[in-house]
């Protein structure tokens, strides 16, 4: 074995290429037809619009009709379609699909390899990524420093979770939160070296792990747990737990990419957010005094779709013709593992 103190620069970042940048060429973004209200739930457990809505911020979510063939694959890969079809490139243009996503309708192949056969992308590669809310984000930094480096050009990058496929609609602390939704962006190299992430942040804590978690056997549940109230393949939360997390997490969070880029909260033009809890999202915004018009929010009407939520505000946000060049963009997410990542870019 080798000596680790002959090899203590490999601490360091890689080396980036010199001369590339990264650019996020075109955004695309799909939501199932299904809408569940909360009215509609209050017919299910005991709740209520007004409940709902103060606690969460959520009057409505969307939800995969699998009548209509809507499924997590479709979800995937009409989002990629979309920021192939406004970069203006075709699947086969790519050298990688990663998919951030919890709810694959296979358990193998990976939901990325499905994507690349639907859409004509030939012989990239692709791989599924698994950090629940936070795999569009982690996916996103790793197709940056791929590119940064010199091992690829072009990466689709999509985010998607069907959280309705894992849900006990008779758990009242779940259901209300969780709807389904996908975003993908087309990520490219440029010689434009002072395009792309300028700083960004990727944890986990894996002792948080039981406050939630989805359990595939009986074994997999804590033994301090109801077991009277658990089902086996749906998802478990500690929701007080949860909410504590989030919201001391998510402003360290901003605190430390800010830190890391020696900016101001003033520099950042967007924060597109993970959509967990509208709560949540308000508490960090009256912190750091960010501008309602810069922290953006759809969860009134989608729903908390882990994986899927921040890259479909993007994309919300990029038709809506609010991103744009010279634009300093905070990318956030923080969920299950525990995990929690940034992506600080600039446009």
């Amino acid at each position: 074995m080798s000596d680790p103190s002959k090899h203590a620069n490999l601490s360091r970042p890689l080396p980036a290429i010199p001369g590339r940048g990264v650019v996020i060429l075109g955004s695309g973004s799909a939501v199932p037809s299904g809408e569940l209200t909360n009215d509609e739930l209050a017919d299910i457990v005991q709740t209520s619009d007004e409940w709902i809505f103060q606690r969460t911020g959520i009057r409505k979510r969307r939800i995969c009709d699998h009548a209509k063939g809507e499924s997590n694959l479709t979800l995937c890969t009409e989002s990629l379609r979309g920021a192939l079809a406004q970069s203006n490139l075709k699947a086969s243009d790519l050298d990688l699909i990663i998919c951030g996503t919890i709810t694959q309708d296979f358990r193998c192949p990976s939901t990325a390899c499905l994507v690349a056969a639907n859409l004509g992308a030939g012989t990239a590669a692709a791989w599924d990524l698994g950090a629940a809310c936070c795999g569009f984000v982690y996916s996103l930094n790793v197709a940056h420093d791929l590119i940064r480096i010199g091992t690829h050009r072009r990466i689709g990058v999509i985010g998607c979770d069907t959280i309705s496929a894992i849900t006990d609609y008779t758990n009242r602390g779940v259901c209300i939160l969780f709807g389904d939704a996908a975003g993908a962006v087309v990520l490219s190299a440029t010689d434009d070296t002072t395009k792309g992430c300028i700083a960004q942040v990727n944890k986990a804590n894996g002792t948080g792990w039981h406050d939630l978690y989805m359990p595939t056997w009986i074994e997999n549940i804590p033994e301090n747990s109801d077991w009277n109230t658990v089902r086996i393949g749906c998802l478990q939360m500690n929701g007080k737990a949860v909410f504590k997390f989030a919201v001391s997490t998510f402003q360290e969070l901003i605190s430390e990419t800010l830190a890391k880029a020696d900016l101001p909260v003033e520099a950042i033009d967007m924060f597109v957010c993970h959509q967990s809890n509208a709560r949540i999202l308000e508490a960090a915004r009256e912190k750091f005094g960010i501008p309602t018009e810069k922290l953006y929010v759809n969860i009134d009407r989608i729903g908390n779709s882990s994986a899927g939520s921040v890259p479909l505000c993007f994309d919300e946000l990029n038709k809506a013709g609010k991103i744009k060049p010279g634009m300093k963009v905070l990318f956030l997410a923080f969920g299950a593992g525990v995990t929690w990542t940034s992506s600080l870019w600039q446009f």
